[in-house]
């Protein structure tokens, strides 16, 4: 077990795993683990399906807020959709009305494109820096990740085009080059296990030179499973740099099988240290 004397801030290691000097191939999730312009997004979703919600006599809002919202979470790295679907069939469960899900999806981006476009005009008009929409030092430590000489890609469930514009936008695109990849049509061969199947291959790597970070289970889930470490991040959804790790994310991240958790990168350095081993 690694020491955690060497961190400012919050960071749990869930299980026992040695450094891996031999890691070339490093996969950030997208959205609130490096991105913090979409944060609040599963409030947004929470609050769709809430106006559904035909509430029992014996529920509290809180109960009923802190399961939507960790079935939010537990679905969290995959196309929205899914969870669209999962909130519809919570609410004809119980009796409320049939929705479908697409139309929810749609009012759902709606929402959330709202306060992106609100985000983004103030850094266009430099009334606000690129950086405080970025998580908390994620910035410095792609910088670090390069100098290692590292190939950085991101692999997120948002819209592709989205992904490309958006990590423009927060002036991200350079640290990735060719490899930003997100959702697009054609699922099957953009889902992030057909990404990482693909980048496995085709680079003739294998699992153990694989690491990620992501603050959903699926990257988690599939970087374990390719042989690879995984870095929870739970990063907070209302505070960026506040250090302080988001609780449902924590429990939902630590079953996916995370190596370790953070809640952001404000101890790039000593984490790259236990890493790689140096």
């Amino acid at each position: 077990m690694f020491s955690t004397a060497s961190f400012s801030g919050s960071v749990e290691f869930i299980t026992v795993f040695s450094a891996r000097p031999q890691i070339s191939r490093v996969i950030f999730d997208f959205d609130g683990t490096l991105s913090w312009l979409r944060h609040g997004w599963p409030e947004i979703m929470v609050r769709l399906f809430w106006e559904h919600w035909p509430i029992q006599p014996d529920e509290s809002e809180e109960a009923i807020r802190d399961l939507l919202l960790n079935d939010v979470l537990s679905l969290n790295g995959k196309p929205s959709i899914y969870q669209m679907i999962k909130g519809a069939e919570r609410v004809q469960q119980r009796g409320g009305p049939t929705l479908d899900p697409e139309t929810l999806r749609q009012e759902y981006e709606r929402r959330l494109d709202t306060a992106i476009q609100r985000r983004a005009k103030k850094i266009l008009a430099g009334e606000e820096q690129p950086d405080a929409y970025v998580v908390h030092g994620a910035r410095s430590f792609l910088e670090r990740l390069r100098q290692r000489g590292c190939t950085l890609i991101i692999l997120s469930g948002t819209a592709e085009a989205r992904v490309k514009q958006e990590a423009g936008l927060l002036g991200l695109e350079h640290f990735f080059g060719t490899h930003i990849y997100g959702s697009t049509a054609d699922h099957g061969r953009s889902s992030k296990q057909a990404v990482i199947d693909r980048l496995l291959r085709e680079e003739a790597i294998t699992g153990d030179q694989l690491l990620s970070f992501g603050d959903g289970p699926v990257e988690i889930q599939l970087t374990k499973q390719a042989g690879g470490l995984a870095v929870a991040v739970a990063s907070d959804e209302d505070t960026n740099g506040s250090g302080n790790i988001h609780p449902q994310k924590r429990t939902q991240l630590s079953a996916a099988g995370a190596d370790l958790l953070i809640p952001d990168y404000r101890d790039g350095a000593a984490l790259l240290e236990c890493l790689w081993g140096k």
